[in-house]
This record gives structure tokens, sequence and C-alpha cells, in this order.
């Protein structure tokens, strides 16, 4: 486990990284004799983060550690920001470059469940998520978000696992010339997570869903909502039936949320493609791009 923890963190802050889990154990320590916990096993590692199972005083927690301290203090505000909603785990504790979550139960991602959530669900989760008013000082660059998320795409189509697949640059570029026209109206805009795809959704039980890892900004509602239409692709339920269903429950315009899924389709097929996701799924998106 320490050794696929180095590799990820590696990757994302270079090789100061190893020094830094070299030192792991000693800052669990810390923070079991500091909060009173009783430390279990490590999930499986993020890109920038550590995750640890806790109890403290017979509650299940989580504890997150960070090379990157200032991270997980931004972290820390945006929980404590949507904290009103109830969709996102309680933050318990803080230390710089420590976090004390409540653990979800059960916690399963939605990208693992076999019975994804019904629209009504998802939708329950996003009214929740945008009615929490926005402070001052919130970034608005879901479009800058949008186009990354669009090159990223690009960067990608050498790939051996994206060989056979179809995709054309084009599709990329037929997209970014598209939001002009996407972002030239006024749109209402609201307090966004800002990265819900379904590996950052948790099942929560009773509770509903839960929301984890946001990226806040503030912008158009869909920006949330497009991940759960798009992995309708492939499946039983399908992209037509999620958008409609969808934009219903949770009061989104449905015309404006299929533009935002035709142009973010083929990127999507790129994460689908790079998860060794089936064909039928990438065939249903670019037939969405295009």
């Amino acid at each position: 486990m320490t050794d696929a923890i180095t590799a990820k963190l590696v990757r994302r802050f270079g090789p100061g990284a190893a020094e830094w889990v070299a030192t792991l154990p000693a800052l669990v320590a810390e923070c079991a004799r500091r909060w009173r916990l009783e430390v279990g096993e490590p999930f499986d590692s993020g890109a920038s983060s550590v995750a640890v199972r806790a109890t403290v005083g017979g509650r299940a927690a989580v504890l997150k550690l960070s090379p990157d301290g200032p991270f997980l203090a931004a972290q820390a505000e945006m929980l404590r920001l949507f904290e009103p909603s109830g969709r996102m785990p309680v933050l318990l504790a803080e230390a710089p470059g420590a976090l004390l979550l409540e653990a979800v139960r059960p916690g399963t991602e939605v990208a693992d469940l076999r019975r994804q959530p019904a629209p009504e669900e998802y939708a329950a989760l996003l009214l929740d998520l945008h009615a929490v008013e926005p402070p001052d000082g919130v970034p608005d660059d879901v479009r800058l978000r949008t186009e990354q998320f669009l090159r990223h795409g690009i960067s990608r189509l050498g790939e051996p696992a994206l060989a056979d697949s179809g995709l054309r640059r084009d599709d990329f570029e037929r997209a970014l010339d598209g939001l002009d026209d996407l972002f030239a109206p006024p749109w209402p805009s609201a307090l966004l997570h800002g990265d819900l795809h379904l590996g950052n959704v948790l099942d929560g039980g009773s509770r509903g869903l839960v929301a984890i890892d946001p990226k806040v900004c503030v912008g158009d509602r869909c920006w949330d909502a497009v991940d759960y239409v798009l992995a309708g692709a492939g499946r039983r339920d399908g992209v037509e039936y999620r958008l409609r269903a969808l934009s219903t429950a949770a009061r989104i315009d449905v015309d404006r949320l299929y533009t935002w899924c035709r142009l973010v389709a083929a990127a999507t097929a790129v994460s689908v493609l790079l998860r060794g996701g089936s064909g039928r799924a990438v065939d249903e998106l670019l037939a969405l791009a295009r």
C-alpha cells in the first residue's frame, strides 16, 4: 500500500512526496494522539491526499492527510461552506496538513453501484447543494474548467487505449468552438460542487447521496449535472432518459443541459476508454457529440 501511495503522490507533487510518505506513520500517530483516534487501514489513495479509516469516541471517521497543507485547508473551508446542505461529510477537526471527517456509511461510490441512483435521487442532491448561498470571492471559472477538460481530452488522443476508438480531434475543436454560444447569454448561477463525477458521490444510506472532495466555484448548475447524465451512456436507462428525468426533477433547463452534454461528450468518452469502459457507452457518447 505504501508503494501505491508513494507512486500516486509523486506523480502529483514530484519526487519530494516520497519523503513525506516516509513520515506518514508518524503523522498518523500524532493525529491519533491529538484527537484520541483508533486508526485502521488506509483507503485507496487519491491523487493529492491519503485517507485512513479511524474511529473517535466510537464514531466512524476518516483521517485525511496531504503534503499540500493549503490544499486541505481549502477543502476544509469548502466543506464548512456546504455544511448547511447536509450533503457533505461533517468536518470534525482540523490541523495543518490533516482533516478529520465523519465517515459516510455505507460509503460506496455511486460509480461502483450496480443500481445507480434514480434521477430523482440525484436531483435531490443537486437541489440541496445548489440551495447554499454563494459567498463573495468564489471563483467563476466554469468556462475555463470546461476548456481545460476538452483540451486534456485532445492531449490524450495519441494513447494506445484510444487508438481504435473513433475519436477525432475535430470532436473536441467543435466543442471548443461551441463554448462562445453557450456562455454568451447571461444565465442564472449557483454555488457548485465543481467536480461532481460519480466517484465523488457516495451512497449515504438513509441519509441519501453525499458528495465529497469539492472544487467549489460559481456557475451554471448544468456543470454539476452533466456527469450523471452522461454516465447513462451504455446503460439500460441511457443518456436521453437521464437528461429529461433529471432536468425535470432538478428544475434545470433541458435544452441547455442537452447542449452541455453534447459539448463534453467526446471528452467524457476519453475518460470512459481510459477506465476500460464499454464500447457501447463510447458509441453513444460519440453519437451525442456529433
